[in-house]
C-alpha cells in the first residue's frame, strides 16, 4: 500500500513514520544547502525572523541545474547530507519537521532528531531528472544571490522518500560513531 504524508508535518504523522519505510510526499519543501543553512543558523543566532517558516516543514538538500525551456525545475538530485550536519541540530531546535538528503549523519544529528522528534528521509541519488518530475511549482523565497543555492519552495506530488532515521532514533544505516 502506497504511504502518503502531507506537509506540513504534524507530531502525529511524524511518531508514525518508521525507519526503512518507504512513502511519498505531497505539499510543501523548501531547498537549501550549506549556505542557505549557514545564513539561517546566523538568523537564529540573532534572534532575527527566518525567511521561511520552520515549524512542521521539511528541507530538501538540493540545488537544482539550470532550469532548461519548458520544464518547470532542472534536475534536482539530493546532495551529501553530512555538509549541512553542524547546521541540522539548530535548526530541529527552532521547529524544522524533517530534511531530504543522501548518506548517513552524524551522532549529533541523529540525537537531534530523536530530542526533537523529527526525522530524516533519503531520495534518490543520481536520479535527479526523474525527481524533477514529482515537482509541481518552484519559487525562490529566500538568499536569491546563492544562485543555485538559493532556498526555493517546491511545490511536490508522490515524491518519493525513504525513512532512514526515525523520531525514536532508529537508523537505517550501520552507526560507526558513538
Amino acid at each position: 500500500m502506497k504511504k502518503i504524508i502531507s506537509t506540513p508535518l504534524t507530531s502525529k504523522v511524524i511518531s508514525g513514520i518508521k525507519a526503512g519505510e518507504m512513502l511519498f510526499l505531497t505539499g510543501v519543501i523548501f531547498t537549501a544547502r550549506d549556505q542557505a543553512h549557514q545564513r539561517l543558523c546566523r538568523l537564529l543566532a540573532k534572534g532575527q525572523k527566518l525567511p521561511v517558516e520552520l515549524k512542521g516543514q521539511v528541507i530538501y538538500y538540493c540545488g537544482p541545474a539550470q532550469t532548461p525551456k519548458g520544464k518547470i525545475i532542472g534536475s534536482c538530485g539530493p546532495t551529501t547530507s553530512r555538509r549541512m550536519d553542524e547546521f541540522c541540530p539548530r535548526l530541529h531546535k527552532a521547529g524544522l519537521a524533517a530534511t531530504i538528503g543522501k548518506g548517513g549523519r552524524s551522532r549529533q544529528v541523529r540525537e537531534a532528531i530523536k530530542k526533537y522528534r523529527g526525522v530524516y528521509f533519503l531520495t534518490y541519488a543520481g536520479c535527479g531528472a526523474l525527481i524533477s518530475k514529482y515537482v509541481r511549482s518552484v519559487k525562490i523565497v529566500a538568499f536569491p544571490e546563492l544562485g543555485p543555492e538559493a532556498v526555493r519552495r517546491l511545490e511536490v506530488k508522490d515524491f518519493p522518500l525513504i525513512a532512514a532515521i526515525d523520531c525514536q532514533g532508529r537508523n537505517i544505516f550501520p552507526e560507526k560513531e558513538k
